[in-house]
């Protein structure tokens, strides 16, 4: 298969299971292997200005991550402050948020060779009253990456997603284990569970990354550089 301008959508399991972690992990192993990639965030939500400008911190660790040079409208088309469900975040700051829309804002630029898209929430993040993110990713048809967040009810979170996903036709090309919440009991059965079950391939177990220490993104890039060695990125190619 052509490694020339692969599209991947993360997707997650739930919220804050550490889908930024993991893209930017997989933007550094993508680079690792030479090839250049970027990573998008069309919808973020949970933004503070910066010099006028509402900028998230997800989006600006993507930018940091990737080795190509796009400004953060590019990276980021759609940011709202508030830190709460997009589109009630787009009803409040009166902007359209469909399928349509972001089918004009994102940009997937040509001369990459890997994009990595990273979704907001889980699987099925509303859009709207009707349409949810997954709608757009089955119309763009991405291939999907899923990160599942390792705890108490992942199995059911982890199994509804990749049902939905292959139910629209579309792909799970990987999924990663991330124990995003700490030490989870019985841990090995579950990821065991989870590749007995999951027909993709696993590209990773990441533990626990105790980052209490840590300042600024320099410190999140350092873990996500170190997390980059533990996931195989060969087998997207």
């Amino acid at each position: 298969m052509s490694k020339a301008n692969r599209k991947f959508f993360v997707a997650g399991t739930d919220t804050e299971i550490g889908k930024t972690f993991i893209s930017t992990a997989l933007i550094r192993a993508f680079a690792n292997r030479k090839l250049s990639v970027v990573g998008l965030k069309p919808i973020a939500s949970g933004a503070e200005p910066v010099q006028g400008v509402l900028k998230n911190d997800d989006a600006l660790q993507l930018q940091q991550a990737s080795n190509m040079s796009f400004s953060y409208n590019e990276i980021n088309p759609l940011c709202f402050e508030p830190a709460i469900a997009p589109h009630i975040a787009a009803d409040l700051a009166g902007q359209a948020l469909d399928v349509e829309e972001l089918a004009n804002r994102v940009v997937m630029p040509d001369n990459a060779d890997v994009i990595l898209v990273e979704g907001a929430g889980g699987w099925l993040t509303p859009l709207n009253q009707k349409e949810t993110y997954a709608d757009w990713v089955e119309q763009e048809q991405l291939d999907v990456i899923l990160v599942v967040g390792m705890k108490l009810g992942c199995l059911n979170h982890a199994m509804l997603s990749v049902r939905d996903i292959e139910r629209r036709g579309l792909k799970v090309s990987g999924w990663v284990a991330n124990f995003a919440q700490g030490k989870m009991n019985m841990a090995e059965d579950n990821v065991k569970w989870l590749k007995q079950n999951i027909t993709a391939p696993c590209l990773g177990i990441v533990p626990f990354q105790d980052s209490t220490e840590a300042k600024g993104q320099d410190a999140e890039m350092q873990l996500a550089n170190s997390v980059a060695e533990l996931l195989d990125t060969s087998v997207l190619l």
